[in-house]
């Protein structure tokens, strides 16, 4: 109870604790990871990742060279005894000289939450283990944009394991293969670690279109590799969904495909907001690529398009957080609206800096804007603590000579326990009702 007074204390007056060191010397980047053959059996299931399937159920994805594996996962509460079966379904794709190996996706489930399951895919090879998220809070979230593989990326993905967390939250540029397919496999094998125990939910960024005109549309290796529950959540496009998490909803947008109010993207997003109900899910976030907020001259404006088709719709639904990526740096901003901080809008948080080979953006604009808070040009990862329905702690942890060093921490309450959310109401209900 003291403790919970603490907090509230502490959120009443919206204190960020940040640490800065005035003599940090950024770290240079480093090289791109070289990764030797290791030829398995066809059979083998290689890359495995899972990601949330709607309400107590898991999509498990792999890759086989063999094309005649079957789509089966064996799954079960204890070692080496499966008492489910699931069978799903597989796809592949040619992208020019490239041939991909067997793309396997089944669903298992229902599945008890905060449990650990052992799982086998295909019927044969190593053994896995998950764990699926609580049903209440609190819930973690690991978050972290721009991975690539470097060995920055390595030094992150070590990181986000020594955090206790339920779900990794990725916005956008995974692999950079930049049409290098043998690299989307690379990058499966890299994070397979990490991402076949817990659920990995990504969002598609500039570095997975890959479309050549006239001969490949964009995404099709994204699509391929990293389904994600668009149809469990209504929608058309594995490049735009939602999905939900103990008491959070959270939508994954598309700074990469239509989204003017014209488009069938917005019109999915009104038609998810009017489902949502905040007495059940009282935290509302949303994450794409490109963002709207950024004092960094790299990609300046680039997100202005998208924030003039749908800031207005996300103030009025009473977003908590938007997480984005794209600029290879960190920053943190007020709660924010229309340009200006407003009690009422969204706290906006760029963290494209997992590790990609581009490097860092170091170049700011100055003066630092009156919405922003915090910035720092280093490679990292977000952690985002879900204690409640109306306390949050957000962290991001900078990676120091390959220490995760805690550099921006805030507490942060939820728009539901300030009036927000019922002040709006009349202003959501007429956007949604808008034709």
């Amino acid at each position: 109870m003291e403790l919970m007074k603490l907090i509230t204390v502490t959120v009443s007056l919206f204190i960020s604790v940040t640490v800065i060191t005035a003599d940090y010397v950024r770290p240079q980047p480093r090289k791109t990871l070289h990764f030797q053959l290791n030829p398995k059996p066809s059979f083998y299931p290689q890359q495995v990742h899972i990601s949330l399937a709607g309400d107590e159920s898991m999509r498990v994805t792999w890759v086989t060279d063999d094309d005649s594996s079957p789509s089966v996962v064996e799954y079960g509460t204890l070692p080496g005894r499966y008492s489910s079966v699931a069978q799903g379904e597989s796809t592949s794709y040619n992208y020019l000289f490239y041939s991909s190996g067997k793309i396997h996706h089944t669903v298992i489930g229902p599945l008890e939450h905060d449990t650990v399951y052992f799982y086998r895919c295909g019927g044969q090879g190593p053994e896995f283990q998950l764990k699926t998220p609580p049903a209440q809070f609190p819930v973690t979230f690991a978050v972290v944009g721009d991975l690539g593989q470097t060995g920055w990326t390595k030094s992150t993905l070590n990181h986000i394991d020594q955090c206790k967390y339920d779900v990794h939250l990725l916005p956008g540029d995974l692999s950079y293969a930049d049409y290098m397919q043998h690299r989307w496999d690379t990058f499966g094998e890299l994070v397979q670690p990490l991402a076949s125990a817990k659920p990995w939910m990504v969002t598609e960024g500039n570095h997975e279109q890959e479309n050549i005109p006239l001969l490949k549309d964009g995404f099709e290796s994204y699509n391929a590799r990293w389904k994600m529950p668009f149809e469990e959540s209504g929608s058309s496009s594995n490049l735009y969904y939602s999905f939900e998490v103990a008491g959070v909803h959270i939508i994954m947008l598309g700074s990469y495909t239509d989204y003017d109010e014209q488009s069938d993207q917005f019109s999915w997003l009104k038609a998810d907001l009017s489902k949502v109900d905040r007495t059940k899910t009282p935290w509302l976030l949303v994450l794409f690529h490109v963002p709207w907020y950024n004092s960094n001259k790299a990609h300046k404006g680039e997100g202005d398009g998208m924030m003039a088709a749908m800031e207005s719709l996300l103030y009025a639904a009473s977003v908590d957080m938007v997480l984005a990526g794209h600029v290879h740096a960190y920053e943190r901003s007020k709660r924010v609206n229309n340009g200006r901080p407003d009690p009422c809008g969204a706290v906006h948080i760029t963290i494209g800096d997992g590790g990609n080979r581009e490097g860092l953006a170091h170049g700011y604009i100055n003066p630092q804007p009156e919405w922003s808070v915090f910035r720092e040009a280093s490679f990292g990862h977000g952690e985002l603590k879900i204690v409640n329905s109306t306390h949050a702690f957000w962290s991001w942890h900078r990676n120091d000579d390959d220490e995760p060093v805690r550099s921006d921490q805030v507490w942060i309450t939820s728009l539901v326990n300030s009036g927000c959310v019922s002040e709006k109401k009349n202003e959501l209900r007429d956007i949604l009702m808008a034709p």
